[in-house]
Order: structure tokens, then sequence, then C-alpha cells
């Protein structure tokens, strides 16, 4: 699969294979350059991104987020999610 490529005036200034990396660049490239994770917020690439690799899920999340600090704030959203869902799977067991 392709990776996200976070671009600023045509030249790469980050990339993300996976959500984990794509919160580290939004954290990085956000707080040097917010006008460029917005951009991708805007546009968005970023949720198109997601849909590509299969999470439907934060990219609904992610749906109309203009600002990389929601967007990361709903990213960490999604992970409590899915920790609290990971969490009610494994405490069942089978008598």
């Amino acid at each position: 699969m392709e990776p996200f490529y976070f671009k600023s005036y045509e030249k790469i200034v980050g990339i993300a294979h996976n959500v984990q990396e794509l919160e580290k660049e939004i954290v990085r490239i956000g707080t040097t350059d917010p006008a460029c994770v917005n951009w991708h917020l805007e546009q968005g690439h970023i949720v198109s991104w997601l849909k590509y690799i299969g999470n439907n899920t934060l990219a609904e999340m992610l749906k109309g987020v203009k600002d990389w600090r929601e967007a990361l704030a709903r990213i960490r959203d999604y992970y409590a999610i899915q920790q609290k869902a990971s969490s009610k799977k494994g405490g069942r067991r089978k008598k």
C-alpha cells in the first residue's frame, strides 16, 4: 500500500505508513508547519488515505476536521475506543 505523503509546496515533508506514523507526523509537522497539515485535512487527503488503507472508522472520525490539533485529539479518541473494544473482547472467557 502507498504511504501518505505530507507535501508542502510540492516538497515531501513527511511520510506515514500507518496510523501510528500518521499521528507522529501530524504532531511533528503541525508544530512547525500547521498550515501544511491543515491543508491536507481541508482537502480531504488524510480521510481519503485512511479509506484507502481500510480504516473507515478513523476516516469517519476525521471527516470535516480542518485543524491539526482537532485531528490529533480524534486520533487519540480512536485509540481509546480501540483499546476499550480490545479489552472487552479479551475479557470474555468461555466456560
